[in-house]
């Protein structure tokens, strides 16, 4: 797959998605928020950089902390969900581009944090993006990526292929070393790293996902088998009511800007 391909893909999902997205409660759980606000250190004089911010959710969470945040994204349908989300916060410190992580149109050096959450994975060339985001922070700012996570090849491919059908623009989930490789090469400090699990519900979150036909029966089988196995590495199990229930690993990853 090119990497023409893979945006339309994105754009075709996440059009279908921006609704449903915006709605499922676990993507703006309020103490994963919190967590990712701290770890980043979001205060009110920073100029905050949301890339692939979908319906905005991060971004106005951030905005009610800090100077001005800057929301940016690749499907219009999303920056509609994010400016209609706004509207209803009352926020004014806020703007919203429709636009490729691989080319943004800012200057060099325009904001203090660049960050991304649950983006990496949808990426054929995530140092493309990484690089993009260094070069838009000031020298000294922090760059921050929130994504899931593979704990070794064989727990990422099993997980890659249940995601992948679950929704086809996934790539990948990248191991812990070489997101903190891609740190290092990209020159950045570190990165920090702290960790969290976001619980979800199986049969919620493929309702507000868009596979293929039949994929979603797959997807349920997958899980299914993985009970008490855990070679998709996110604990799966059945809650009071038989439900399946999971938890995606997270790691937010801190890096700074060297100075010039």
């Amino acid at each position: 797959m090119n990497d023409e391909t893979q945006k339309r893909l994105i754009v075709d999902q996440f059009t279908r998605q921006a609704a449903p997205f915006a709605e499922f409660r676990a993507h703006s759980a309020e103490d994963s928020m919190a967590l990712v606000r701290e770890v980043a250190q979001i205060g009110p004089g920073d100029r905050v950089l949301d890339l692939a911010c979908g319906p905005g959710l991060v971004a106005c969470d951030f905005a009610a902390h800090a100077l001005h945040v800057v929301g940016l994204d690749l499907t219009p349908a999303m920056i509609d969900q994010a400016r209609a989300l706004q509207q209803s916060k009352g926020l004014e410190n806020l703007a919203w581009h429709v636009g490729d992580v691989d080319a943004l149109p800012f200057d060099a050096a325009s904001f203090s944090v660049a960050f991304t959450r649950y983006s990496f994975h949808h990426l054929l060339e995530p140092a493309k993006a990484l690089a993009e985001m260094v070069r838009v922070t000031e020298p000294g700012g922090r760059v921050v990526v929130v994504d899931v996570y593979s704990s070794s090849p064989e727990q990422g491919e099993a997980y890659d292929r249940a995601e992948r059908l679950r929704d086809p623009s996934h790539v990948r989930a990248l191991g812990l070393g070489e997101l903190t490789s891609l740190f290092v090469r990209a020159g950045l400090t570190g990165p920090s790293i702290v960790f969290y699990k976001l619980d979800v519900d199986l049969d919620s979150l493929l309702a507000a996902s868009f596979p293929e036909p039949g994929a979603a029966d797959e997807v349920r089988s997958l899980f299914a088998e993985d009970l008490g196995r855990d070679r998709l590495g996110v604990n799966a199990r059945r809650d009071e009511h038989g439900a399946i229930q999971f938890s995606f690993p997270l790691a937010v990853l801190v890096g700074r800007k060297l100075a010039a």
